[in-house]
């Protein structure tokens, strides 16, 4: 529970606390509507809230230890004994020297007024302990929320450090490829790459981006793929984005457009990708032809990435369906970007 949460839970309790010690009776007890009683329900109300604060300030935090039953012991005792004290000083020593009456009679011996204060003071400290522990459970979970939050982050940059190696050194065999061949497009191929890679670098440092950034990212990946593919045209890529405002984690899709080319056939055959943000939902699709005795070719590095970097940013707001046959890949990603 939080730290304001808590303020406002003492307050409430000592409204009440004070309408039903000192006010109530007032009004529905005309015999106690006395000067004595009165400043004797003022004093015993006092001393409630100092020993409340004494408990939860003092006591609690520095003796009590959850996993210590003789702690739990101890700070009880310690809490009962600090009420008795506060209200003996209170009715006992100040009001005869102001007042000239006391609460209990003179004779009282202190271990029974100890005794007889257990009961007394026993509420009060239930309920600065149950304080307590709500506000120590708060700043803990707050700080388990914070770890958590810190971990997700640490492991997400973890896995797009890994997505950036091994998306350049796929491109780079293909730039390979067609240096060896003499081909007049490997020219175009390092500087679309070196365009690429400029963008990539800089918004790899983001938690987010524009989805139009992300989807810019798979245009230059495809247009630096088809310097490579005999018939270029077969690629079919559908693309209708409504929501220019939506954002999404950097090099999410990547991978999925990277594994098609890596594994799939594109000797007279092509892909389809289409990309749309119909009710600010992200519906991703593509499908190609696969190389023959291809294995494992969706459950690569940068896949594996992908999926758990959507368990940590969607949880509950994706969908993910991958699919092989023997003749197709398919992919259908859904993410909630609202």
């Amino acid at each position: 529970m939080k730290k304001k949460q808590i303020i406002w839970l003492q307050i409430i309790y000592w409204s009440l606390n004070f309408f039903g010690t000192v006010i109530t009776p007032l009004y529905f007890f005309d015999r106690e509507n006395n000067l004595q009683s009165t400043v004797l329900r003022i004093t015993f109300f006092l001393a409630g809230i100092i020993t409340f604060y004494i408990c939860y300030l003092v006591i609690i935090p520095k003796v009590f230890r959850q996993e210590k039953v003789y702690t739990v012991i101890l700070s009880f005792f310690l809490s009962i004994l600090c009420f008795a004290t506060v209200r003996y000083l209170m009715e006992e020593v100040l009001l005869p020297a102001t007042f000239g009456f006391r609460n209990y009679n003179q004779e009282t011996g202190l271990l029974y007024y100890f005794f007889d204060n257990i009961y007394y003071g026993c509420i009060n400290v239930f309920i600065a302990g149950i304080m307590w522990l709500l506000e120590k459970f708060g700043v803990i979970e707050t700080e388990r929320q914070k770890l958590e939050q810190e971990r997700n982050e640490a492991k997400i940059q973890a896995l797009k450090t890994q997505i950036n190696p091994h998306f350049i050194f796929n491109t780079l065999n293909n730039i390979y490829s067609l240096v060896y061949q003499n081909s007049e497009k490997a020219l175009p191929a390092i500087e679309e790459l070196s365009q690429l890679l400029r963008y990539s670098t800089k918004d790899l440092e983001k938690n987010f981006i524009p989805l139009e950034k992300e989807i810019g990212y798979l245009e230059s990946l495809i247009e630096l793929e088809k310097l490579r593919i005999k018939n270029p045209e077969l690629l079919m890529i559908e693309k209708k984005i409504n929501h220019s405002n939506l954002n999404i984690s950097p090099m999410l899709l990547v991978p999925f457009v990277e594994n098609a080319f890596k594994h799939g056939d594109f000797s007279g055959k092509g892909f389809t990708m289409k990309i749309s943000d119909d009710n600010q939902t992200l519906n991703f699709h593509l499908q190609n032809f696969k190389k023959q005795r291809s294995k494992d070719s969706l459950s690569g590095i940068g896949i594996g990435n992908v999926k758990k970097r959507l368990e940590i940013l969607y949880p509950k707001r994706h969908e993910l369906n991958i699919s092989e046959t023997e003749t197709e890949f398919s992919v259908d990603l859904k993410i909630d970007l609202k």
